[in-house]
């Protein structure tokens, strides 16, 4: 990470700030809040409103029961549950037909992977199984009907954009960016999926998890009254290493490690816990306007964990004025906890667990849904193909867009030790890496390892953010 993050403040609004400046004016009307969603109900994909969010229905082609043919970009763990969910989806055939990747190795493992769940869905001849950084664009060339985005989030808006110029609908993973430019891009390019009539889908699998609907829906209907007070947490041990190879260039060793590199993942409090913040952004139905916070390294001081930091906790205010303390920490051996809660004047709710208390702590709403781990993963797909065979396009780019880029802001106050403002996150012209001058793995890589091996880490206070 550069020690230099510029923020322009002399940039022309643009479509993506107009929609953040309606949106800002939304978030600051409480009782237009519950009234918007009381009187849209809670509605499955396909109808008005999906996930929580005021969906775009045009009418498409209707597959009904017709066959699907779905393409994979990114054939990682992600990447190949979401495509057996795909395939586990009713009301007509889904069939993988073309796979691409960076790394044959992960290709072929998908492949495997994805065969021995469903035999006779899978029928990606060999001609249509494409390999290395150009592969994501003969996959969009092929008959896909449905492409599927899992790469490291880094590549996410290049190839957003194309799979929509090229007619696809898209399943995107989150987070949808990792710096600001690329969530514009992403904006622009899901404003064209809806001029074209395709659906697209993002994978913040919380919003299509029955608990977590009906919890929302009752905090919008104003159960406990207004919103005072939020907080999220995604406090865990970490995620996998993996070592530098005999021979590898420095491109191929950080995609491969893709996790411990901004330019790839934009930090855990981006890949991870936008979870938690797309929760509350929901509930506030809008986003922050600002962000101040601190973090850094304190278990992460190998090489083999790039520059991201181990630890954020950002205080975010919203246009009503209500605070959200947003925690998360991969360190081992520490308290683990993930969720979201919400105070409010009446009362307080535990999203996470979809429980509402009174004033004194008592329960008066729990929700019955009984789900199990990974529901979300499976209904968000059940949701999407059940849209896209009845015609409709639903377009959850926006919220997603908005909820990836208050993670972005909250890096930002980390990283710099500053208070950021939306308006100033939003308008930053840091791009971390141009990933369309990444040719094959001789190719330069974006960050480069200092004499030692070690990579630059920002400094609060040092780190310049405006």
């Amino acid at each position: 990470m550069s020690k230099k993050i510029a923020v322009s403040h002399q940039v022309e609004e643009t479509a993506a700030e107009k929609i953040g400046s309606e949106a800002s004016q939304r978030s600051g009307s409480a009782a237009s809040r519950r009234n918007f969603f009381k009187d849209s109900g809670l509605l499955l994909a396909g109808g008005a409103l999906v996930g929580g969010q005021l969906a775009i229905a045009r009418s498409a082609h209707a597959f009904g029961t017709e066959s699907i043919r779905v393409g994979l970009v990114g054939c990682g763990g992600r990447g190949t549950g979401a495509v057996i969910q795909a395939l586990a989806t009713t009301g007509g055939d889904v069939r993988l037909t073309a796979m691409a990747d960076v790394f044959e190795s992960n290709l072929q493992s998908a492949f495997r992977a994805i065969k021995g769940k469903n035999p006779k869905q899978v029928d990606v001849a060999t001609e249509n199984r494409f390999v290395g950084l150009d592969a994501y664009q003969k996959l969009f060339a092929s008959d896909v009907d449905v492409v599927f985005l899992a790469t490291p989030p880094g590549f996410r808006p290049l190839h957003f954009e194309q799979a929509v110029a090229a007619g696809k609908h898209v399943f995107m993973e989150k987070p949808v960016a990792v710096d600001a430019p690329g969530v514009r891009r992403v904006l622009a390019a899901g404003e064209v999926a809806t001029t074209k009539g395709l659906a697209v889908q993002v994978g913040l699998q919380r919003r299509h998890e029955t608990r977590y609907r009906e919890c929302v829906a009752r905090l919008h209907d104003g159960i406990i009254g207004e919103p005072i007070f939020a907080r999220a947490y995604w406090n865990g041990s970490g995620v996998w290493t993996r070592p530098r190879r005999p021979n590898q260039t420095e491109l191929e060793y950080q995609i491969n490690n893709w996790y411990y590199f901004n330019w790839l993942s934009g930090d855990h409090i981006t890949e991870q816990h936008v979870h938690n913040l797309d929760i509350i952004n929901w509930v506030m139905n809008g986003f922050p306007v600002e962000a101040q916070g601190q973090g850094g390294r304190q278990v992460r001081t190998g090489h083999a964990t790039g520059e991201i930091y181990d630890h954020h906790m950002i205080e975010y205010t919203y246009n009503s004025g209500t605070r959200l303390l947003s925690q998360c920490r991969q360190m081992p051996g520490c308290w683990s906890k993930v969720g979201e809660h919400i105070q409010a004047t009446g009362g307080s709710c535990d999203i996470s667990s979809a429980r509402i208390f009174d004033q004194r702590g008592g329960l008066i709403w729990e929700s019955s849904a009984k789900e199990v781990a990974g529901k979300g993963w499976q209904q968000e797909q059940i949701d999407f193909f059940a849209a896209i065979r009845n015609g409709q396009t639903p377009n959850e780019t926006e919220y997603a867009a908005h909820s990836t880029l208050t993670a972005i802001m909250g890096r930002m106050a980390s990283y710099s030790g500053k208070l950021i403002t939306w308006k100033q996150a939003l308008s930053s012209n840091l791009s971390l890496a141009d990933v369309e001058t990444l040719h094959s793995f001789d190719s330069p890589a974006p960050v480069q390892p200092l004499a030692n091996g070690s990579y630059d880490i920002a400094m609060p206070g040092k780190t310049v953010a405006v």
